[in-house]
């Protein structure tokens, strides 16, 4: 996603610095040519060849550096970058780039480039919480600059608050997000994600493979184009993604509520979760012992969530379900679509290498009432890409 495009990273003097490395590394492998800008204060934390090395292009430190290129560098390099993170932020720079002070070589840059500009502070919590630090980063926000809420942890200081820089995992989200479409903004999306339990006794519970990798790609993605998203998600060990509304089930039966209580206002309901068909009839107060002999469960059928959605679908709202199956997939597939009223169903067969449940990628077909579309094996990331492309084209 990031192939061609050219990220400035801003490292100040904290003791985070060193968690950029990681970010340089992370970008470096999604393609991206990445220079870094470094104030004199931030190479007492780390050393710039570390960053040399990791980019394969020079650290920038002097602004007035005359073992480099012919050129006025900041103007340079700030017309070719994509977009600008500052991470870690001191509450130094974060001053100064409120108020136009340009006495560096990142405030310098900063000022002179016009692409997305993102802010990830990081200090002491004394220091985040106080009014004119927070009065700054209100002054960035409003010229435009994305400024990143900090994590709440244990600090380098040795107290526990505000003020912590998020990790590189969630930095380079911020980064695709600034470079992604804003094609969605303002639309409202429901996802459902992972699997459902269904309580047998205070032990055990019938569910199923889903680890709702495909779901919280899709919640991902639609954030990431400026989506209003709220993800319905079952038990899994995934992290939600940052912006997205996230209720958390463990039923059918939660997630037939959580859904029904927000579907009415959502323009696109995306059905990935696999909720089980079946829940046990009774449920054991006390934990079942085991017999000798054979033991057998009654079950009875959980509410249709899907049937529900594509009976009280409104004018204008699109629906889209998951189809797993083992066998006559096109087939199966189609009459699920008609039968429930979707405008898209997305197919895959669960005995396809690289498909179905724990996997990065997918391979997926999308049928609507007019069009069949077969997909390469992709990561889910992408899958869901060119899905949330489909239903925009065609919403």
């Amino acid at each position: 996603m990031l192939q061609g495009k050219h990220i400035v990273l801003g490292v100040t003097g904290s003791i985070a610095a060193y968690k950029i490395a990681k970010l340089a590394s992370m970008l470096k492998k999604q393609k991206a040519d990445v220079t870094v800008i470094m104030t004199r204060n931030a190479t007492n934390f780390i050393n710039p060849i570390t960053f040399e090395a990791l980019t394969g292009n020079k650290c920038l430190v002097d602004t007035f550096d005359r073992n480099f290129q012919h050129s006025v560098e900041h103007v340079s390099l700030a017309k070719q970058t994509d977009v600008l993170m500052i991470a870690p932020a001191s509450a130094n720079v974060i001053a100064k780039a409120a108020h136009g002070i340009a006495d560096d070589m990142l405030t310098t840059t900063l000022l002179a480039c016009q692409c997305p500009k993102v802010i990830a502070p990081a200090m002491n919590t004394r220091m985040y919480l106080n009014p004119i630090v927070q009065d700054n980063m209100k002054i960035l926000e409003r010229y435009g600059m994305e400024v990143i809420t900090p994590a709440t942890g244990y600090l380098a200081c040795g107290d526990t608050g505000e003020g912590k820089m998020p990790e590189p995992e969630l930095l380079l989200d911020y980064i695709i997000k600034a470079l992604s479409p804003k094609d969605m903004k303002g639309v409202k999306v429901l996802v459902t994600a992972g699997p459902t339990r269904e309580k047998i006794d205070p032990v055990r519970y019938i569910s199923n493979h889903s680890t709702g990798k495909m779901g919280y790609a899709i919640a991902r993605m639609a954030m990431m184009r400026g989506a209003e998203v709220t993800l319905v998600t079952g038990k899994t060990s995934l992290t939600p993604p940052v912006g997205v509304h996230t209720v958390e089930i463990v039923s059918a039966k939660d997630m037939a509520q959580a859904v029904k209580a927000c579907a009415a206002e959502q323009d696109i309901i995306i059905k990935a979760a696999a909720v089980a068909d079946y829940r046990p009839m009774h449920t054991a107060e006390e934990k079942m012992k085991k017999k000798d002999a054979d033991m057998s469960i009654a079950l009875e059928r959980t509410e249709d969530i899907l049937g529900f959605l594509g009976s009280h679908k409104r004018k204008g709202q699109f629906l889209c379900g998951f189809s797993m199956e083992t066998e006559n997939m096109i087939e199966n597939s189609r009459k699920k679509l008609e039968k429930k009223n979707l405008d898209l169903i997305v197919a895959n067969n669960l005995k396809e290498q690289g498909a179905g449940f724990g996997t990065d990628t997918n391979i997926v077909t999308l049928l609507s009432a007019e069009d069949t579309i077969q997909l390469p094996m992709m990561e889910k990331e992408e899958v869901a890409d060119r899905l949330l492309t489909f239903i925009m084209e065609h919403k």
